[in-house]
């Protein structure tokens, strides 16, 4: 082999080993950033979280959410009511066995109590138990929009087959009234719905699932019933949780989530059904600053257009006077109702 051709090798060598050089030093730039090793105590060691969102990791999320209560009693505030007069007492069983195979009309909720009849209390019938009296209820409004004249009638329909079933009497009010304060709840309803959201994006290089779990985790979140969510736990249990942060379910549910490059993650808040004590929308703004401070990111509107940190107090005081109107009208935030009507 000449010279030439020995020379021609080498620089041919030389250019191939610089782009191979230069590829994986564009793969490493462009990776999505990755948890960082948590350090331990000394016997452990340093151990780098990455969650690979398989229902194992979401097993034991689920296992530090709050569970919901049952469905609350019915209220005149929020339901249409129709009483049942009994001649004779029925058992808890009984009822069961007669109630309506859907808890539904239409879009609504559908109830059914007893009166206790030692404890005269209102109650869901069950086993055990004496009732002197039924009623039924239908929600007049959620955010699906309000009761109607067909939901009225469905309503009507359920209430009386339960109550043949035990020669009862119901008595419901008129269909046009009830659809009026239907109307009319769901016309204050709508006009006091508040749903935030804020959109942090990442300024540069992209973050992997597990990044954003170990930054929301510091922030205290947990993992959410579905991939690519993780909730801020009310302080109390069994209510909905404060805040959402939540990102691509397909990046979640990659086969390989270090290399999943997620650009964006979402923060939102439920305003009516968070109790104001939980000062929210404070831990909300909160929650952005520092999650855009330690992974290198932006707080932007949907429109990608950045909410500079004195603009996201602007909005604390409308909230506020949304709260105390929700509470004049007996539908605090947060409250057994408030999280009913706004459903």
């Amino acid at each position: 082999m000449s010279n030439l051709q020995i020379g021609l090798a080498i620089a041919g060598g030389l250019v191939l080993a610089g782009v191979v050089a230069h590829n994986a030093w564009s793969t490493r730039k462009n990776a999505p950033r990755q948890a960082q090793p948590e350090v331990g105590d000394s016997s452990q060691g340093a151990r780098t979280l990455e969650p690979q969102f398989d229902a194992g990791v979401f097993d034991g999320g689920l296992a530090t959410m709050p569970v919901l209560e049952k469905r609350p009693p019915l209220d005149a505030l929020i339901d249409v009511i129709a009483a049942i007069a009994l001649e004779t007492a029925v058992s808890g069983e009984a009822a069961m066995a007669a109630m309506p195979v859907t808890r539904r009309v239409g879009s609504k909720p559908f109830g059914l109590e007893g009166l206790n009849e030692l404890t005269f209390e209102w109650e869901t019938p069950a086993p055990g138990q004496r009732y002197s009296a039924f009623q039924t209820g239908v929600q007049l409004a959620n955010r699906t929009g309000a009761l109607n004249e067909i939901e009225f009638s469905e309503f009507v329909q359920k209430t009386q087959a339960f109550a043949d079933t035990f020669n009862g009497t119901p008595e419901f009010p008129e269909m046009r009234d009830a659809v009026a304060r239907a109307k009319e709840l769901d016309q204050f309803a709508g006009d006091h719905d508040a749903q935030l959201g804020f959109t942090l994006r990442a300024k540069k290089t992209a973050w992997s699932p597990g990044y954003v779990q170990q930054h929301a985790s510091r922030r205290g979140f947990v993992a959410g019933a579905l991939p690519g969510r993780m909730v801020l736990p009310a302080s109390e249990s069994g209510l909905p949780p404060v805040l959402d942060l939540s990102f691509d379910t397909q990046a979640a549910l990659s086969e390989d989530p270090a290399q999943s490059a997620i650009h964006a993650l979402t923060l939102s808040l439920d305003v009516p059904l968070v109790r104001a004590d939980e000062r929210a929308f404070e831990r909300m703004c909160d929650v952005a600053i520092a999650l855009a401070a330690s992974m290198d990111g932006l707080i932007t509107d949907d429109n990608g257009r950045v909410i500079p940190v004195d603009g996201l107090t602007m909005i604390g005081a409308d909230l506020a006077q949304l709260y105390a109107t929700l509470a004049e009208h007996d539908l605090a935030a947060g409250s057994v109702l408030a999280r009913r009507l706004f459903s």
